[in-house]
């Protein structure tokens, strides 16, 4: 059976570890990882798509307050949407991890929380790849159908966080600070987004779920565009 090509969006010079770990994550559940950055051709036969960590969406990109001491990723932002402009009308499945869930809700009109230390001063600072912070997922959400439980124990490393949903956005996850941790879109088979890295979770069933979820969406929709009578 043929994988389906799933990119990957990094940095250019940054995210290595991120981008091994994503790739790792792909190849077990059935996926040929690509990676995509901005000085990369973009092939035009993406199956799937994640859009990974990194570094900030630049805050005029959603009308936020620019913070100083933050680092931004400009050509980063305009690659992850031109993909999202270019795929998701042919409704390729998209899976958003920390900053991709971010700018998934950008691209679709919503806004950011440009530090969440500030705008919420009784959250404690938790920066840790390890499953130390509680999220809630919505029962009956896809994101629950595909993780299976209805909470679970997740990594935390970001300062910034989703605020006002976009167009056909669904906010199906929270921790128990009430920040957004998880959502998803109405208007497609697969458009998810988690605040959390699954890709650092490499022996947790549930996020390893999740990204099989992707693959399997990925190899669908590759079906579907394959010409009649054409064997997989």
């Amino acid at each position: 059976m043929v994988r389906p090509r799933i990119g990957i969006t990094t940095s250019d010079h940054k995210s290595l570890l991120a981008w091994w770990c994503d790739w790792l994550a792909v190849w077990r559940a059935g996926g040929k990882p690509v990676r995509l950055s901005p000085s990369r051709p973009i092939p035009d036969d993406l199956d799937g798509l994640v859009i990974g960590g990194g570094d900030d969406i630049g805050a005029h990109l959603y009308g936020g307050e620019v913070q100083l001491d933050v680092r931004v990723d400009p050509q980063r932002d305009t690659l992850e949407l031109s993909l999202l402009k270019r795929l998701l009308p042919d409704d390729c499945p998209v899976l958003g991890i920390c900053r991709g869930a971010q700018i998934i809700n950008v691209h679709l009109g919503g806004s950011l929380v440009s530090d969440i230390y500030t705008s919420y001063t009784h959250i404690k600072k938790q920066r840790t790849v390890l499953p130390r912070k509680t999220v809630d997922i919505t029962i009956g959400s896809r994101l629950h159908d595909l993780l299976e439980v209805s909470w679970c124990q997740v990594n935390s490393l970001h300062h910034q966080a989703i605020n006002r949903a976009g167009r056909g956005i669904d906010i199906v996850a929270k921790d128990r600070d009430g920040l957004v941790q998880g959502i998803e879109s109405r208007n497609h088979r697969f458009l998810i987004g988690v605040q959390w890295h699954p890709e650092f979770l490499i022996f947790n069933r549930p996020q390893q779920r999740l990204i099989r979820g992707l693959v399997d969406a990925a190899s669908d929709h590759a079906e579907s565009r394959r010409p009649l009578g054409e064997e997989s």
